[in-house]
């Protein structure tokens, strides 16, 4: 697999811009390979026909929808944005609130699926906030104060029975064991 296709894997996944010293720990490589490749990709996907587009700044890297097309993007996520939230939106929400900073892998295993597009559809509502723990060198998850603010309450420890769903043994036990199971970062990048 070459170092081309997994930057591009890893663009396509992620929610934020990406610096390029993290591309590198991330596969492994120089610091020389990441750029000679983040240029091949700039010429694979940023011509005329392309509705992709790789941005990048001096230390920074996103794919996105080509500038041209925001408007036709705006009018498609639009519902997104403004409709209802769907019943697992709204379980992860919850779950991010009591349990927060919370990792996407603890969020996953704790509701028992996948959480990328419901992730991604809450940092775009602004519900939520993405942030490096670098302690845990994860990224981690928390309510903002928009969410706080449209709850109608101060904080989040106003929640009903935040105390008690909080600390639940059966919740920090399930925790316990997601932490167990996540195992350090590897410079492999999964291919399904």
């Amino acid at each position: 697999m070459s170092l081309q296709s997994q930057i591009e894997a890893v663009l396509f996944v992620s929610s934020q811009p990406m610096k390029v010293g993290r591309i590198q720990k991330l596969l492994a490589v120089s610091s020389e390979d990441v750029v000679a490749a983040l240029a091949a990709l700039e010429t694979k996907w940023n011509t005329e026909e392309s509705g992709v587009w790789l941005m990048r700044t001096s230390d920074e890297v996103q794919l996105m929808s080509r500038p041209e097309h925001a408007e036709l993007i705006a009018d498609f996520v639009k519902d997104d944005m403004v409709g209802e939230l769907t019943r697992p939106s709204l379980e992860t929400l919850a779950i991010i609130a009591y349990r927060q900073p919370i990792s996407k892998p603890e969020l996953e295993h704790i509701r028992g699926v996948n959480c990328s597009l419901i992730l991604r559809n809450l940092l775009m509502r602004g519900l939520i906030a993405e942030r490096e723990d670098s302690v845990r060198m994860q990224t981690t998850y928390t309510a903002t104060m928009d969410f706080v603010r449209l709850l109608g309450v101060t904080s989040v420890t106003e929640l009903p029975e935040y105390n008690a769903l909080r600390e639940h043994p059966l919740i920090a036990d399930m925790m316990a064991a997601a932490d167990a199971s996540v195992e350090p970062a590897s410079p492999e990048i999964p291919t399904t």
